[in-house]
């Protein structure tokens, strides 16, 4: 099969792993890379033998490029996503999406209109730990899910983030940086969401960057940077959600599931392995239960290669523009909630994303 040629538009502090996850899956290959500020577009394409640095224009403008992976800040990623569609590619953003939901229903549109495909991170969903647990679910060994809590707090980006003012604007904070990994793992497991009701509030109104190039560096924070909630799932499931970049410490888990036969602590959404602990109904203990998918280890990119074999064979792809764009809805129904004070009703919806086969060889993920 001759692989599918992707080019990577943004060089900054993400692209590593999706450089790395080029050479790992067979079916996709990084043909070239672009960068606003070219030094870093050639740096990269030396470091990880990309054939070509270019600018964004020319990567467009390539006729064998067929994925373009926009890797670029969330303010870009409407412009870029489109732009790219436009162009004829299929794209690949980072998360989120888009920043407002117009704009990722645009790309929606532009997509079907053109015959092409939309996806986007995480792909952290289609690793071995939470494919795992979406086995476990599927298998029966919690019952019906009942509940769900997800919780992510920190205390921001500033002090290890060489750029960390996108994170306080619009389309950043804690729902909006972190909030698609958990909230996709949880429509992973459960399907699509039907109602939000939330509060939120910015804690601390500015900011000082402790990181390098820009210690000393003062950020007016601009979104609400402790978000709480609860979403009610489709399938009656309910999940109790806390993002914030305002806790300096905790002792919660990232996401414990609750049915009505037993409790399932889940990996971190974040990553793509992890310890999955059970505890089943009248059971004194809890029980480590092994991994029944492979790439647990680092593998983002996944979810571009499995938008190649899409883009090849036909099939749905997992991480598709439904599913990136529901969790947008998702999220803009936090913050919506809380303005509002009062219930927000989801209007979007999507499919649970199909799990992947089992025994897959590594570098492959259809059998």
């Amino acid at each position: 099969m001759e692989p599918v040629k992707i080019g990577i538009v943004g060089c900054g502090n993400i692209s590593d792993v999706y450089f790395n996850g080029g050479k790992t899956f067979e079916v996709i290959e990084v043909a070239a890379c672009a960068d606003l500020i070219m030094e870093r577009a050639v740096e990269k394409a030396e470091k990880h033998g990309v054939p070509k640095a270019c600018t964004v224009e020319e990567l467009l403008e390539d006729p064998e490029i067929r994925i373009v992976v926009n890797l670029t800040i969330p303010n870009a990623h409407a412009s870029v996503g489109l732009a790219a569609l436009e162009a004829g590619k299929c794209v690949y953003n980072e998360k989120p999406l888009t920043i407002t939901r117009e704009d990722g229903q645009k790309m929606l549109a532009v997509a079907k209109e053109q015959g092409l495909l939309v996806g986007g991170a995480p792909d952290t969903f289609l690793g071995g730990g939470h494919q795992t647990c979406r086995k476990l679910i599927d298998d029966g060994w919690i019952g019906e899910p009942v509940a769900a809590t997800a919780f992510m707090m920190c205390h921001g980006h500033e002090h290890w983030h060489p750029d960390p003012a996108f994170y306080y604007q619009r389309g950043g904070g804690p729902m909006f940086d972190m909030g698609p990994y958990y909230l996709t793992a949880l429509v992973n497991m459960f399907g699509p969401v039907k109602r939000v009701c939330a509060s939120a509030r910015i804690t601390f109104p500015e900011r000082t960057i402790t990181s390098e190039p820009k210690f000393g560096t003062t950020i007016t924070v601009e979104t609400p940077t402790h978000v709480a909630g609860t979403m009610d799932f489709a399938n009656g499931a309910i999940a109790t959600v806390v993002m914030s970049f305002d806790v300096w410490g905790h002792h919660v888990p990232c996401i414990e599931v609750h049915g009505t036969e037993g409790t399932m602590c889940v990996p971190d959404p974040n990553a793509f392995g992890g310890a999955i602990r059970l505890g089943r109904a009248g059971g004194k203990e809890w029980g480590q239960m092994p991994l029944s998918h492979g790439y647990d280890e680092q593998s983002r990119g996944i979810g571009v290669a499995d938008m190649a074999y899409a883009l090849l064979s036909g099939r749905p792809h997992r991480a598709n523009g439904d599913l990136t764009y529901h969790v947008l809805d998702v999220m803009h129904a936090f913050l919506d909630s809380s303005a509002r004070g009062t219930h927000v009703r989801i209007k979007s919806k999507c499919k649970r994303p199909a799990p992947l086969p089992m025994g897959l060889r590594h570098g492959l993920l259809d059998e």
